[in-house]
């Protein structure tokens, strides 16, 4: 296997991986963007055409379901074409389907294009283009840069949600679509000038290794993007680090979109909160879930990742078992630490886990590898939003949910310390 000794230009002060990085945090934006508009134009589009809650809420499923699924293949394809071809093309694709929405005049051609189209289109831009950038472009502050890509999705909440929003409210549905289009382009066209698939095609190495030290270069690949991800799962399968972190990243899925971004709202309304009142507590969580995951990825590069793993669950599951007792009409102080402290946490898990996928199967195969584990995370959202779902209907309250799911944190706990420490190394 060739070896890179190539060294990086001398006398250059802003290394070209930080530009690398800027151009993927705002394509993770811009997807985290399109995702979240969907809920904001779902009740304008079934005003104007008549559909039901069921014909679009199914739409959004087939999206979140083919999002997550999409993420091992996506690696697959990066590893195979580079990551360059790949998100330019899912961003083509994710502005041409948001603009066809405009026209549509049936309910197949929502499920068409915001449930086919663009739910691969930003499962290709979901956090495995983030880890695979992340490991071919830094040797040094990896954690940090990919607890700054996990931030996006809050991130694309907090900046285009209420443009996207106020686009609807004061200038109709179609006008809101616009600005997904225009985001979509615009972010397509940067990635294709700026974006580099790797630094040895730039004459480089990663960011962070020293001047002269030899660099494995990826190697070339003709293998299909499809049979890759499946040879990967195959292989990876049969460590138990591989199995823990699905296990622990299920979980996650469970105790965060499944549960308290899907539930919140109606829990605390059982409680006599407003509606617009838990609304706005959700969206704190996205503005301490942007500086909690950015401090992850810095403690990332200096903890084991194993440990840090062991805290965020074990944590989680404690405020979990908190979360009845500051649940009120109005907002009381011990809520104030739950929404802080659930917000630090929310995808704190993320960092830690790609640094583990790296460090178990190595940079070539871990951007596949969370891939399959960031799937497993989607997968648990939907089963846990669905059974606390029924558990509410069956008991009338949200206080076996929440059991249910601290314990599930508590035994992630253990999963994550059950993995085999790996020395790092510079291939890793």
């Amino acid at each position: 296997m060739a070896i890179d000794t190539r060294t990086p230009r001398t006398g250059q002060r802003w290394h070209p991986a930080w530009t690398v990085a800027a151009v993927t945090l705002g394509a993770l934006v811009a997807a985290a963007a399109f995702r979240s508009s969907t809920g904001v134009l779902i009740e304008p589009i079934e005003s104007e055409f008549g559909w039901t809650r069921a014909t679009t809420s199914g739409a959004v499923s087939l999206n979140l379901v083919l999002y997550g699924l999409a993420a091992p293949f996506a690696a697959a394809v990066m590893e195979r074409f580079g990551p360059r071809r790949v998100v330019t093309l899912s961003l083509l694709l994710v502005g041409l389907a948001s603009l066809a929405t405009t026209f549509m005049t049936a309910p197949w051609q929502l499920w068409l294009l915001w449930g086919f189209v663009i739910g691969i289109g930003t499962g290709a831009m979901a956090l495995v283009f983030g880890a695979i950038v992340a490991n071919r472009w830094f040797h040094t502050h990896r954690g940090l840069v990919m607890g700054v890509f996990s931030a996006a999705n809050a991130t694309g909440q907090l900046i285009f949600l209420p443009a996207i929003a106020w686009a609807a409210e004061h200038h109709g549905w179609r006008s809101a679509a616009y600005v997904t289009v225009g985001l979509a382009l615009l972010m397509s066209l940067l990635i294709w000038l700026f974006l580099g698939d790797q630094p040895a095609d730039r004459g480089m190495l990663p960011y962070g290794v020293a001047e002269g030290y030899a660099v494995e270069a990826p190697p070339a690949t003709t293998e299909s993007p499809a049979l890759a991800a499946i040879r990967v799962l195959r292989q990876s399968s049969r460590s138990w680090a591989f199995w823990a972190l699905v296990l622990t990243f299920w979980v996650c899925g469970w105790s965060t979109n499944g549960l308290i971004q899907t539930h919140f709202i109606p829990a605390a309304h059982d409680h006599g909160m407003a509606q617009t009142t838990a609304a706005g507590l959700l969206a704190l969580v996205g503005i301490f879930d942007v500086l909690g995951t950015v401090a992850s990825g810095w403690l990332t590069d200096r903890m084991d990742s194993r440990v840090l793993l062991a805290i965020y669950y074990g944590g989680r599951g404690l405020s979990l078992l908190a979360i009845d007792a500051v649940l009120a009409p109005h907002v009381e102080p011990g809520m104030w630490v739950f929404i802080v402290f659930y917000g630090l946490d929310w995808v704190a898990t993320v960092p830690p886990t790609v640094a583990l996928c790296r460090q178990h199967f190595g940079i070539k195969d871990s951007g596949m590898v969370f891939g399959w584990v960031f799937c497993a995370h989607m997968v648990g959202a939907g089963i846990g939003a669905s059974i606390a779902g029924w558990i509410r209907t069956a008991s009338g309250s949200y206080h076996s949910a929440w059991l249910l799911a601290a314990a599930l944190c508590f035994i992630s706990v253990g999963l994550a310390l059950s993995i085999r420490k790996r020395p790092m190394t510079v291939a890793t």
